[in-house]
């Protein structure tokens, strides 16, 4: 019996052995994915939150001839922007330690007014004012949505961040990566502006104290 327990630790302990050196074997040739880099690209999402008043006019919406009234009202609404990066247009390339990655400019992937937000408060209407229907609330409404558009496409500070979120994430996932096999890894960033031609360059790398390559 005591045979047996003494072969059969002996087979534990080689299985463990050959485990363990299949874990080190693949993290020695873990490196980073371009794929898993356009996913990484494709969750760095920025949501912002707005809260604005847009105005709506309809010129002689109402009368005769001789006198007619314009329509003057304003809507009070909030929304959520998504800001972002077009996945199609990064193009990353991997050759050993020296990793180019080419991101355009965030822009804004979607917008939505939280229709929540609105009530029959929040829509205050000129004094002088023609009478408002629920159509003209539903233009209202579109006009809203078009204008927190506009709003978070000129907003680059935002813009910027969204960017930078972004290539956070992305030299992370590297720095992550090369922590764990001891690789110090060369990452450089070509930007792309809104016609997609290249604006500039920088480059960075996973250790403070790491020379930059020489082209």
């Amino acid at each position: 019996m005591k045979k047996i327990i003494t072969l059969f630790l002996a087979m534990i302990t080689l299985l463990s052995c050959v485990a363990c050196g299949k874990a080190e074997e693949k993290l020695k040739n873990m490196e980073p994915q371009v794929s898993q880099m356009k996913a990484i690209c494709e969750l760095a999402v920025m949501e912002c939150y707005y809260h604005n008043v847009a105005k709506f006019t309809e010129e002689d919406a109402e009368g005769t001839l001789w006198w007619k009234k314009d329509k003057h009202f304003w809507v009070e609404y909030s929304g959520v922007v998504k800001l972002g990066i077009d996945v199609s247009l990064v193009n990353i390339e991997v050759a050993d330690t020296q990793i180019t990655i080419t991101i355009p400019e965030a822009k804004v992937l979607g917008c939505k007014v939280d229709s929540a937000s609105l009530s029959d408060d929040s829509f205050i209407v000129d004094k002088d004012s023609a009478a408002i229907d629920a159509d003209d609330e539903i233009a209202a409404f579109g006009a809203a949505q078009t204008k927190l558009e506009e709003i978070a496409s000129n907003d680059k500070a935002l813009l910027a961040g969204a960017q930078q979120r972004a290539q956070a994430l992305l030299e992370d996932y590297i720095y992550n990566i090369g922590n764990a096999v001891g690789k110090t890894y060369f990452i450089k960033w070509v930007y792309l502006n809104a016609n997609g031609s290249p604006i500039g360059t920088t480059n960075v790398d996973s250790s403070s104290t790491a020379e930059e390559p020489t082209t």
